[in-house]
């Protein structure tokens, strides 16, 4: 019991020191914004699959292969079915006063009246949350190790 224990603790341990983790459990179809080193606007697209030294996306019907040292950030949107419309109907019937019910000449008796209101309200997609970010100051993926 002791050593699983102190296996979770290892564990949970080193997936804290690894900023890539999260994008290892990245589904393919993932919506993912990525901003790369250098770009002024970030890259929106959808998550195809995790390589060694990229990451491929779908953008615009293409793949295209960044670079891990390029990614600065990746952001993902949390693959929650999205919700659907809904409609809310409310009626209101108000019933007349005993004071009006006496019919004016050329009416006929007060009744009640009715009505009704719909609202209908499609449902948003989650915010981006980030995932990833490359710590200030981190050597590049592919950088030689000093020793």
């Amino acid at each position: 019991m002791r050593s699983a224990l102190i296996f979770l603790l290892a564990l949970a341990a080193f997936g804290a020191d690894d900023p890539w983790a999260k994008v290892k459990e990245l589904r393919s179809g993932a919506e993912i914004r990525v901003y790369k080193r250098g770009a002024a606007q970030p890259l929106t697209g959808t998550f195809d699959e995790l390589r060694d030294d990229d990451i491929v996306v779908v953008i615009k019907h293409e793949q295209s292969a960044i670079p891990k040292d390029q990614i600065m950030r990746l952001d993902a949107r949390p693959q929650k079915p999205a919700s659907r419309m809904k409609t809310e109907t409310q009626s209101k019937t108000q019933m007349p006063d005993a004071r009006s019910s006496i019919p004016e000449p050329r009416q006929g008796p007060a009744r009640p009246s009715t009505s009704t209101s719909t609202n209908v309200t499609f449902g948003s997609k989650p915010d981006f949350e980030t995932i990833y970010r490359r710590t200030p100051g981190a050597p590049p993926a592919n950088a030689p190790e000093k020793k």
